[in-house]
C-alpha cells in the first residue's frame, strides 16, 4: 500500500477514488502488504483516518496472514516462537498455531520493535533444531520520504549468519502469497491484476503467478531503472488515479501501456566507462530483497 494508495500519511490523488470506485463496480479487491506488523483491523483505521472510510479486515492480506497459512497447511498443530508485533502473533493465534518458547516448530520473524533479548532466544532456539521462517524478504522499509526501517528480511538474515540456517520467506514475492489473494477474490489468476510499485516483489511476484502485474511510479521504482529486470510489467501507470476511468467504465484504456524506457532500447549510462583509482563509485543502496 505504501507507495500505491498513500505516502507516509497522505492519500495519493486518485487513491480513494479508486476505492470508491471498486465499490461501486462491485469489483473486488485486496490490498496486500508485506508489512506483518499491523493486523487487518489496523489497517482499517490508517485509511480510515487517511481518507478511504466503508474498508474491513476482509479487505486485507498481510504477510502475516500469509505465513500463518501456509505454516497451518504444511504443518498442522505447529507451534512457532514468534519475533515480531501484534500482527504476526494474532495471525497465529487464529490459525491455533501455539506460542512455544521451549521447543517450537518454527521460529518465525516478523516487522517490529523487537528487543534483542528476542533475537537471542531466536537464535538459541534456531540451534536446538527449530526451522527459520520470514514473513517476508524486504531488507528495509520505507517511514518516510528521506528514510527506512530495517525489515523482517534484515533480521532473518542476522539469523542466518549467526545460525547458519536458511530461512524460508513467504510474502511477496512468494507466489503462495499471490495464489492466496486471488482465491480470497474467488477469481482465476488470468483474471487478477497486482498493482504495485516495488519491482522486486510487487511486479516479480505478480509476473510469476500468472498475473497481469501494473507498476505505479508514485513509490519506489524510478522509471529509468526498468531494463536492469528480466521481467517487465505489463502496464506502467502515473498512479492508481489512471485506473479509476476503466473500473467506471468497464473498458480498458487504451492509453496505458509500458513506454520505451530509453531510446533505442538501452538504459542511461551512469559513472564512469573505466576503473579509475580516483573514480567516485555510487554505492546505492541494497536491494529491497533478496
Amino acid at each position: 500500500m505504501d507507495g500505491v494508495i498513500y505516502r507516509e500519511n497522505h492519500l495519493i490523488p486518485g487513491a480513494a477514488e479508486l476505492v470508491e470506485a471498486f465499490i461501486e463496480t462491485s469489483t473486488p479487491f485486496l490490498f496486500l502488504t508485506n508489512n506483518s506488523a499491523p493486523t487487518p483491523s489496523d489497517l482499517v483505521v490508517k485509511l480510515r483516518h487517511l481518507g478511504i472510510p466503508n474498508l474491513s479486515p476482509r479487505h486485507f492480506y498481510t504477510a502475516a496472514l500469509n505465513t500463518a497459512d501456509f505454516l497451518s497447511e504444511m504443518h498442522p498443530n505447529c507451534t512457532a516462537y514468534v519475533i515480531g508485533d501484534a500482527g504476526i502473533s494474532d495471525a497465529l493465534q487464529e490459525k491455533q498455531i501455539a506460542n512455544d518458547s521451549i521447543a517450537p516448530d518454527y521460529v518465525v520473524v516478523g516487522e517490529g520493535h523487537v528487543a534483542m533479548e528476542k533475537v537471542l532466544k531466536g537464535h538459541e532456539l534456531v540451534e536446538k533444531g527449530a526451522r527459520l521462517v520470514a514473513t517476508n524478504p524486504d531488507n528495509w522499509c520505507p517511514v518516510t520520504a528521506n528514510s527506512t526501517r530495517p525489515g523482517a528480511g534484515a533480521l532473518a538474515a542476522f539469523l542466518e549468519a549467526s545460525t547458519g540456517c536458511r530461512a524460508y520467506y513467504l510474502g511477496k514475492p512468494n507466489p503462495y502469497m499471490f495464489n492466496k489473494a486471488h482465491q480470497r477474490l474467488g477469481r482465476s489468476v488470468e483474471t487478477v491484476v497486482m498493482v504495485g510499485d516495488t519491482m522486486e516483489t510487487d511486479i516479480r511476484g505478480g509476473i510469476e503467478a500468472g498475473m497481469q502485474a501494473h507498476l505505479v511510479l508514485t513509490g519506489s521504482t524510478p522509471l529509468d531503472s526498468l531494463l536492469s529486470y528480466v521481467y517487465q510489467p505489463t502496464r506502467i501507470l502515473a498512479s492508481v488515479a489512471d485506473l479509476v476511468p476503466e473500473v467506471r467504465s468497464g473498458v480498458p484504456s487504451a492509453c496505458l501501456s509500458v513506454p520505451a524506457v530509453a531510446k533505442n532500447g538501452h538504459p542511461a549510462r551512469h559513472g564512469a566507462r573505466h576503473q579509475t583509482e580516483d573514480a567516485k563509485v555510487h554505492r546505492p543502496r541494497p536491494a529491497m530483497t533478496k
